[in-house]
């Protein structure tokens, strides 16, 4: 005869009577979603990775393209990029600071850290848009993209197919160097320099570049612009839906939301995936930006 017994809500985890790692339902959901989230992340930058291989010689250096800072004239390779890095990477530290105080019952430290995160939060987003507004208005020299189709220079011919991006030598737009390679050959890193006829007719045979889209881009390849959009969009959206649950987080704190429940356990889920998010931008600035 079976013997029904009547277990309480509060030790249905298994393992003598405890949560799994000390964890609550909510804190093991959260980290069964950022596994998942990360694997998402891991495909994109592996695709990265692997188009950035085969087109390694018409690839864009990001060092040459994200050059702009607010005020300054001057070309500064990257330094806005890290900028946005040590914004996030310090909110996370007030996310840390959030935790803490939670883990105190202080309710003022709570707000004051979570108010910071927010804020942090909100510039990473905003440093973002700017540098898409610049990455898609491009240089005022702009590039020349090669219509498709075969081109007899003096080194050999130009097989044109997609992403072969010529760069102006000088304002006056009179002299372009242009990757080539051979029809049966690879495109290599060397560089024909076109002038008066030769230069005629390529120009003859394709259109002025300004800025990137998912079609074109003044710096290279089309590919590269479509993974910027699309890897750094998509992180972006991740920092944006963390600013609000944060900001929902940070107005709860307020009305004492927590303190009534005894517990700031809301505060440290909203603070894993805040962790996730600084952590994949990691990433990202290392393999899209640096590498």
């Amino acid at each position: 005869m079976s013997q029904t017994e009547v277990v309480d809500s509060k030790t249905t985890w298994a393992g003598d009577n405890n949560s799994p790692f000390g964890a609550g339902y909510g804190k093991l959901m959260m980290w069964f979603f950022l596994m998942s989230d990360a694997l998402s992340f891991t495909g994109f930058l592996a695709a990265y990775g692997f188009y950035r291989h085969d087109y390694n010689a018409i690839w864009p250096t990001a060092e040459n393209v994200f050059t702009h800072f607010p005020f300054i004239h001057s070309h500064q390779p990257l330094l806005y990029v890290a900028m946005m890095t040590f914004i996030l990477i310090m909110s996370s530290v007030t996310m840390v600071l959030a935790v803490e105080a939670g883990q105190r019952m202080d309710k003022n430290a709570v707000v004051k850290w979570m108010f910071w995160t927010v804020i942090g939060g909100l510039i990473f987003v905003g440093s973002q848009a700017w540098e898409w507004y610049h990455f898609i208005h491009g240089t005022e020299l702009g590039a020349f993209e090669l219509g498709i189709g075969t081109y007899t220079l003096p080194n050999g011919s130009v097989e044109q197919t997609q992403g072969i991006i010529g760069r102006w030598v000088n304002d006056s737009k009179d002299v372009l160097m242009l990757p080539w390679r051979s029809v049966a050959g690879d495109i290599t890193s060397e560089y024909l320099t076109l002038t008066g006829d030769e230069l005629k007719n390529v120009l003859a045979n394709g259109e002025a570049v300004y800025g990137a889209n998912l079609t074109h881009n003044e710096y290279g390849h089309p590919l590269f612009a479509d993974f910027f959009f699309f890897i750094t969009g998509f992180h972006g959206t991740h920092v944006f839906s963390g600013v609000i649950l944060n900001f929902i987080v940070f107005v709860n704190v307020l009305m004492g939301t927590y303190e009534k429940r005894g517990h700031y356990e809301m505060v440290e889920k909203v603070g894993l995936y805040w962790h996730f998010v600084d952590l994949v931008w990691v990433f990202v600035f290392t393999f899209f930006y640096l590498v």
